[in-house]
């Protein structure tokens, strides 16, 4: 487990400046936090009538929150490295911040508003001597930016500091306020609240963390009837926003998303960072056999490439020249995608639990900007009956026939709210888009009221930022990832029931119990997947598929891909039935057919990814 560090410095009384009523304290809530949730090593305190601090040398240290002291400190205390690869050192500031001459500061108590540069202390200079502590990661937490008076334009949070997390409390032209009902800082009360979040939805990570702030810090000033005041996050490199910051709350697809960015830094060769993430995956997971191999092999790269001989650049050679023999570097390393495990739960026409057992699937993160990612699961090739057998489901669902699938990535889970408004706000190509079309709102629920030409726009914007082929999947090809091996009605077994879906439970499947009818959509991953590792195929929204309308399988490809010639053009099909439908319509095979131009709220779309980029990782 890395090691923790911090210093909390928190500042009510200025000499020149308004006093504030609550930084003392929330210094003193979060060096509390750090000692005695989180377990840190060592809290350095700086506040007035704060407690001496004992150094490792000389008379012990008095922490008052002056520029002198402040300096001092960081001068001595810093000169030496004494945290290493794994750690982390965290600096946290309530008080008065400005920007100055293009420069940031935070302000000390005793700083003079006429000589800025030579009595506040600059933040580049706080993350230089900081970086200087061997910790592989430097996270500072600024509650600064306080509404002195000062209106002679923006605030902290301009200048990008480098190898460093930094959170903001405020955007540089906002202000960052006190509540006195809560007698804290609003950015300060929401960290905190956020830090203590257990569970799946915890704020273990850089951008959790981020995420929490955005929503909550607003909702605070709102609530409490202050300005608009919006924190955000500056990380660099951009890799540190899937920093695991609590290793101990830290989920599977934490640790994927890290070894994610170990491959990608890897593939482009930056050993250092490579490194550097895979031994942050091994603080959170020590025994990791694919971190530990990295590691090795990261070792022999970067010693190959060290030992290459160095040569004079020669001329060009002309057109009769002969090939001769020159020392090449060593291929990047075949990336290893990273896996995650789940349970997987099969049931009996009662709806009654039959087996539950481990699965494990490989999993690859697209990262969208503004802290949202797009997770593909890797779904392997193979061959399958399409359709349903003569004593189950309609006539437009046979013949049942085989189909053989080529490999591809699928969302692990049906596209969100927040990942469609993030692609929504790429530059368009062919059509707009809606940034919030969904009824039913929530980031992590999935999009709905969205038409096949939209969906087709999300993929084609997706598409050309990321350089990946997205796509709509066919037909066959969501049957296939659906049943994951399985000949069911649906991939859990003989029944559907509410704990494993979200549909209209009003009405049953075999002999399994009525159970709760939700009327809305829920949040994606509610449930628990299929064996492939896919989230939500049966109910909660509907999903379009690549394909035009068919009346039956006569003539339908066999090589799984979507079929466009004959048919209806006028409609497309959809899968996997939603929160407004029966049973039976959510069923592995079921199929429906919809106008392209139409959107309601159960209509919503999961994508897919045959590209190169897809099928690197599957050879």
């Amino acid at each position: 487990m890395g090691r923790n560090w911090a210093i909390a410095i928190g500042i009510n009384a200025y000499d020149n400046l308004q006093p504030l009523n609550y930084a003392k304290q929330d210094a003193a809530a979060i060096r509390d936090y750090f000692f005695n949730d989180a377990g840190f090593e060592k809290v350095y305190y700086f506040a007035e009538n704060a407690p001496d601090i004992e150094l490792d040398y000389g008379p012990p240290f008095k922490p008052l929150p002056t520029f002198a002291k402040l300096d001092r400190f960081l001068d001595i205390r810093f000169e030496q490295s004494f945290l290493g690869a794994g750690d982390n050192f965290w600096f946290f500031f309530a008080g008065h911040g400005k920007r100055h001459q293009g420069r940031d500061y935070l302000l000390p108590s005793d700083v003079n508003p006429r000589n800025i540069e030579g009595t506040a202390i600059p933040i580049n200079y706080i993350t230089e001597r900081l970086r200087r502590c061997g910790a592989d990661n430097v996270i500072l937490l600024l509650d600064a930016c306080r509404n002195e008076g000062d209106r002679d334009g923006e605030g902290i949070g301009v200048e990008k500091q480098k190898g460093v997390v930094t959170l903001f409390s405020c955007s540089p032209n906002e202000r960052s306020y006190e509540i006195d009902e809560l007698q804290q800082g609003a950015f300060t009360h929401a960290l905190l609240q956020g830090l203590r979040i257990q569970g799946e939805g915890n704020c273990a990570t850089v951008e959790r963390l981020d995420q929490h702030l955005r929503y909550q810090v607003p909702e605070l000033n709102r609530r409490y009837r202050k300005p608009q005041q919006t924190p955000y996050t500056n990380a660099e490199p951009i890799a540190k926003r899937h920093l695991i910051l609590l290793p101990q709350k830290a989920t599977l697809a934490d640790v994927m998303m890290l070894k994610n960015n170990a491959l990608e830094a890897e593939a482009e060769r930056d050993w250092e960072l490579a490194e550097q993430l895979w031994v942050r995956v091994l603080v959170v997971s020590p025994a990791d056999q694919q971190a530990i191999r990295a590691i090795k092999r990261i070792a022999r790269q970067a010693d190959g490439e060290n030992s290459l001989p160095q040569t004079e650049p020669s001329p060009a050679p002309s057109r009769s020249a002969q090939p001769t023999s020159v020392a090449s570097s060593p291929p990047p390393p075949t990336p290893i995608i990273p896996t995650f495990r789940f349970k997987v739960i099969t049931v009996d026409a009662r709806g009654q639990e039959v087996s539950c057992r481990s699965g494990e699937a490989q999993c690859l993160v697209e990262d969208l900007g503004n802290g949202v990612q797009l997770e593909m699961v890797s779904i392997p090739g193979g061959t399958f009956q399409i359709g349903s057998p003569p004593d189950e489901g309609d006539d437009d669902e046979r013949p049942q026939y085989p189909v053989t699938v080529k490999p591809f990535l699928m969302g692990k889970y049906a596209v969100t709210q927040s990942q469609w408004r993030v692609v929504a706000g790429f530059p368009k190509v062919s059509r707009d888009l809606e940034l919030d079309p969904s009824h039913f709102k929530g980031d992590n629920r999935p999009v709905e009221q969205v038409s096949w030409h939209a969906a087709l726009e999300f993929c084609a914007r997706l598409s050309k930022a990321t350089k990946h082929e997205y796509r709509l999947p066919s037909e066959a090809e969501w049957e296939y990832a659906c049943r994951a091996g399985t000949t069911t009605p649906f991939h859990f077994g003989e029944t559907i029931i509410t704990d494993l879906a979200n549909y209209n439970s009003d009405y049953t499947y075999a002999s399994a119990p009525e159970g709760v009818f939700r009327k809305q959509t829920t949040d994606v991953g509610t449930f628990t997947p299929n064996a492939f590792g896919l989230y939500d195929m049966h109910g909660n929204v509907w999903e379009w598929c690549l394909d035009h309308w068919h009346e039956n399988y006569e003539g339908a490809p066999s090589d799984g891909s979507a079929w466009i010639a004959g048919g209806d053009s006028s409609y497309r099909l959809l899968r996997g039935g939603s929160w407004s439908k029966i049973p039976r319509n959510c069923r592995s095979a079921n199929r429906l057919r919809r106008s392209p131009v139409e959107g309601d709220y159960f209509v919503g779309f999961r994508v897919v990814c045959g590209s190169a980029w897809a099928l690197l990782y599957q050879n």
